[in-house]
């Protein structure tokens, strides 16, 4: 706008002067030529105005640019700052996450352990019962007869009624998954339960610990599911049905509306048995819940 305004002045001084100039001699006097020279000082002043205006504006215009330059430039480094910035929070959370679940790792394993402890020292307590029991047979019981010779004979007639005898393992425990597979889930928790009571040390304790809380998942009894897979992760944690026990309890924790619980749960599968395919289960299932998978 300065600009336009001192070019207006100058034309303006300039088509004076001219007109000046271009007088007759006979009309040229004094004031005329006093005239003239103020015109040509003006122009004179409008022309170094310009230049001067010129000058500072190109001073003016570098400044500007200089200032966008390094608004730009820092504009870039507050950029890379902050990626770096959030890159660093990102690894700390990462490592936070990492030891938070090497911690809960090691106290699952304590914990697995003193459960391990507890059963040894109950077998051990069971077996000194049962060899007291030997030593000391309950009052009422027939003594042993002699036989011919001096020779120990079996019990008499008088003896009492024999015990109950164990039910056979493995025709219980096919009869109870059967009976599971058919829906008859009330006898199939019975052969089960018979599996449990009589053979509480076999392997197949703890697949059969493992089908009643399917029972309970299938009959939506989610709270009582959580504690019979509970029993099997406790009681039997190297049953090979550990991993899909981990697996349908963090499920179960999930129907419950526990879901930090059912995460911790799969997680916890997935750092303890990562090559299963309970715990490829598990990590379709943490990725569709949006859920970041931590691994030690």
């Amino acid at each position: 706008m300065l600009k336009q305004i001192l070019r207006s002045r100058f034309i303006a001084a300039a088509v004076l002067g001219a007109a000046l100039c271009s007088l007759p001699a006979h009309a040229t006097s004094k004031e005329i030529i006093e005239l003239q020279t103020q015109v040509q000082q003006l122009l004179d002043m409008v022309q170094r105005l310009q230049s001067t205006v010129d000058t500072r504006f190109g001073v003016l215009q570098h400044l500007v640019e200089q200032t966008a330059d390094n608004a730009n430039q820092m504009s870039v480094t507050v950029n890379a700052l902050q990626q770096k910035i959030n890159a660093q929070a990102e690894a700390t959370n990462g490592k936070q996450d990492t030891v938070s679940g090497q911690v809960q790792s090691l106290n699952d394993s304590v914990d697995e352990l003193k459960t391990r402890i507890a059963k040894l020292d109950k077998s051990i307590q069971d077996m000194q019962a049962q060899l007291q029991n030997i030593q000391s047979p309950p009052a009422g019981q027939a003594p042993q007869t002699q036989g011919a010779g001096g020779a120990p004979g079996q019990p008499g007639a008088a003896s009492g009624p024999a015990a109950n005898q164990a039910p056979p393992l493995q025709e219980t425990f096919q009869a109870g998954v059967r009976d599971y597979n058919a829906a008859k889930y009330d006898v199939a928790s019975g052969e089960f339960q018979d599996v449990l009571t009589y053979y509480p040390q076999d392997d197949l304790a703890g697949t059969a610990q493992f089908y009643l809380g399917e029972i309970a998942y299938r009959q939506q009894n989610y709270t009582e599911a959580v504690k019979d897979y509970n029993a099997v992760l406790e009681s039997f944690s190297g049953s090979s049905k550990a991993p899909a026990a981990q697996l349908r309890k963090g499920l179960a924790l999930l129907q419950l509306n526990k879901k930090d619980a059912g995460v911790h749960e799969l997680r916890l599968l997935i750092q303890r048995h990562p090559q299963t395919p309970e715990a490829a289960q598990a990590r379709t299932k943490l990725n569709g819940m949006g859920v970041r998978i931590v691994t030690r």
